[in-house]
């Protein structure tokens, strides 16, 4: 008698990324180099040729054997072609501007798909939050870097700031992220290292914060404040979207509570004095980005600074502090170089994405309701934000 051996069949994920751009591509590579999802991609735009072209981008930087096909997303239907890819897909990972955000989110819905966002909008936000109410996939929303590694970090300080002084008073929770240049000059001492519409949106939108336990809404670049990271001098200010749900997550066990947009010195004045010579105009979001793009240049060659912090009093009431900062700076995947912006907001994503696709988590999920520990000890984000990168920064420089 032959006994039949059993072969276990072979199923990677099917990983949809929609949107090729910068993130897009950096999320494709990074997910096509490393083991830790094992997935065939398909990767949509709004043009053919950019969907294709970063799939050649990504099969020529990596050593992947994955299937990585593009495909087009039309921006008002849903073509056989589309129909055909997100029934063949497990998740969406959505790195198109945040006004599709809800579409494609009631596309995940339809098709019975995961999906995770990076959009700081508001409104897009609150709108996936209501449809999504029930679902049997996950729904990760603003999963980049900030709003979302900078939040779940920044949850885990004040959990281990209770766990060692308790939590009697905690005084004031403080996210700060900047994405910088090298070197930059004035008057405006900047250069756009990702989305010009993102920043001039931020700066035009009321940002949320805590005060004395309750929320409210604060004038963007209202409260320029001075801070010293590792000798270099830097400022932040108020800009919309970056807080997430934190300050609803912390109303009442907090004091207060806000994010702030790190610059260099010198460049909120500078926008201040471009916004009061606009006045009252209608769209000035997109009129101070006209503005900004006549005299700020697109640079490549970018870091990252970023700076979390606890404070309040312990239990003898002793004032204490825990916090922490980082420098992030471009780093090679496979055989391309991704600059620190596409890097840290690329790794979240991925991180949150192999979250969902364990199958332990429905529903719309936001940066509160994730489990700190496994999401900053998890491959993707180590990689970016952890103790890889010291590794990797010695083998750039031999």
């Amino acid at each position: 008698m032959h006994l039949k051996k059993k072969i276990k069949m072979y199923h990677p994920h099917k990983v949809i990324i929609v949107g090729a751009g910068g993130i897009g591509r950096a999320v494709g590579l990074i997910l096509a180099d490393m083991p830790e999802i094992d997935a065939d991609i398909f990767i949509g735009d709004l043009e053919h040729r950019i969907a294709s072209d970063v799939v050649d981008w990504i099969k020529e930087g990596s050593s992947s054997l994955a299937q990585i096909e593009p495909f087009v997303v039309h921006p008002t239907e849903t073509t056989d072609q589309m129909d055909y890819v997100f029934k063949s897909g497990e998740i969406i990972l959505d790195c198109l501007p945040g006004g599709e955000a809800p579409r494609m989110a009631a596309i995940a819905l339809k098709y019975g798909l995961h999906y995770v966002n990076l959009t700081e909008y508001v409104k897009e936000s609150d709108q996936i939050l209501q449809m999504s109410q029930g679902a049997q996939t996950g729904f990760v929303l603003q999963a980049g870097l900030a709003p979302g590694y900078i939040n779940i970090l920044t949850h885990h300080l004040y959990k281990e700031f209770i766990s060692k002084y308790g939590d009697q008073e905690v005084d004031h929770v403080s996210m700060k992220v900047g994405a910088l240049t090298r070197m930059t000059k004035g008057p405006h001492y900047y250069g756009f290292t990702w989305s010009p519409i993102g920043v001039a949106t931020e700066y035009v939108k009321d940002a949320i914060v805590l005060r004395n336990g309750n929320s409210q809404m604060m004038p963007a670049l209202s409260e320029t404040t001075q801070l010293i990271i590792d000798g270099i001098h830097y400022e932040d200010d108020f800009t919309s979207g970056g807080a997430a749900d934190m300050p609803e997550f912390f109303k009442n066990k907090v004091k207060s509570l806000d994010y702030k947009t790190i610059r260099y010195p010198g460049h909120y004045q500078w926008v201040r004095e471009q916004l009061k010579e606009m006045g009252n105009v209608p769209d000035k979001d997109q009129v101070l980005l006209k503005r900004m793009l006549n005299d700020i240049p697109l640079v490549d060659d970018d870091l990252i600074i970023l700076y979390a912090s606890v404070k309040g009093k312990d239990k003898q009431g002793n004032l204490r502090i825990i916090e922490k900062s980082k420098r992030i700076e471009p780093m090679m995947i496979g055989s391309h170089k991704l600059k620190a912006i596409q890097l840290t907001t690329a790794a979240p994503m991925l991180e949150c994405a192999r979250m969902l696709l364990t199958g332990h988590y429905k529903g719309p999920i936001l940066q509160s309701q994730i489990n700190t520990e496994e999401f900053l000890k998890g491959p993707f984000v180590q990689l970016a934000y952890g103790s890889n990168r010291s590794k990797e920064k010695m083998k750039l420089e031999q």
